[in-house]
């Protein structure tokens, strides 16, 4: 069941709290909710699965494109955790949730038991940039969900042996249906903060995935992903040799998270943060 909690500036955030175990945090993509984790859910071992809409997404209050970045994001996170009582929770991080968790690592890393990350890096591969700058804070041209479940294999290069099932729910949780056509679930002001954060020179994000060590990680990465690329991962392998990776086939940015090797993984994952807490 959704709660929802006030952060320190008094915004009004969205979350569900279920299962008792492991906390573990979920941290959605940049447009997307809490619902991003639906699919693997069934697949998961007893966890206490903590999941919320950042601000300007799903069911949380608009707060202004000032206020969507990454920081304040990481703070909105720390914030649920204190709401919950928790002390120290493992991250899943999806794309912009990997982000935040990497973050988290440097900035709190006390409050982390591990970090697994979904299709993200310390780089940024451009050509998945552009592809998300394209439909940003957009609401698509398609007028009704069938409409668009249809042109999805179209629109996600790289995915293959995906069910038109699947492209619809997909469609269903992040789009509603107006008489005026589709409408995104979040604020559209979201566009103007992700190219703001993406104008200038590049950031070193490596120090951020330093900033891991000590903590179990994992990166799940889909094989055609044109966001993290080969090289990225080699080089994240390269500087934590004890990382689970797993590279799920037929995916590109990003993997669902049900898929054989995107389970192994997680529960290889919290396997090895079960055993380090210990």
């Amino acid at each position: 069941m959704t709660q929802f909690f006030t952060t320190s500036d008094g915004t009004r955030l969205a979350y569900r709290d279920e299962g008792a175990g492991l906390p573990l945090l979920c941290l959605a993509g940049l447009t997307r909710s809490m619902s991003d984790f639906d699919y693997m859910i069934p697949h998961l071992p007893p966890v206490r699965l903590i999941r919320m809409d950042y601000r300007g997404r799903g069911e949380s209050q608009w707060t202004g494109a000032a206020s969507y970045t990454v920081p304040q994001e990481g703070k909105d996170a720390l914030e649920l955790l204190d709401h919950l009582g928790v002390e120290k929770a493992a991250i899943l991080g999806t794309s912009r949730g990997g982000l935040i968790g990497m973050m988290l690592a440097a900035v709190a890393h006390d409050r982390l038991l591990g970090l697994c990350l979904n299709d993200v890096g310390p780089e940024i591969a451009r050509p998945g940039l552009e592809r998300i700058f394209d439909y940003v804070g957009r609401n698509p041209s398609a007028r009704t969900m069938a409409d668009l479940a249809e042109r999805m294999p179209r629109y996600n290069p790289g995915f293959a042996n995906v069910p038109a099932s699947r492209w619809l729910e997909e469609v269903q949780k992040f789009y509603v249906e107006t008489p005026e056509g589709l409408k995104i679930t979040y604020d559209p002001a979201l566009r103007e903060a992700f190219l703001a954060a993406f104008q200038g020179p590049p950031v070193d994000l490596w120090p951020l995935w330093e900033a891991t060590r000590g903590l179990p990680v994992a990166l799940i990465r889909g094989a055609n992903s044109d966001l993290l690329s080969v090289e990225t991962t080699a080089e994240m392998q390269r500087r934590r040799p004890d990382m689970i990776l797993a590279e799920v086939p037929d995916r590109a940015h990003i993997p669902f998270l049900d898929e054989p090797e995107s389970v192994a993984a997680l529960h290889a994952f919290i396997a090895a943060v079960e055993g380090g807490a210990a």
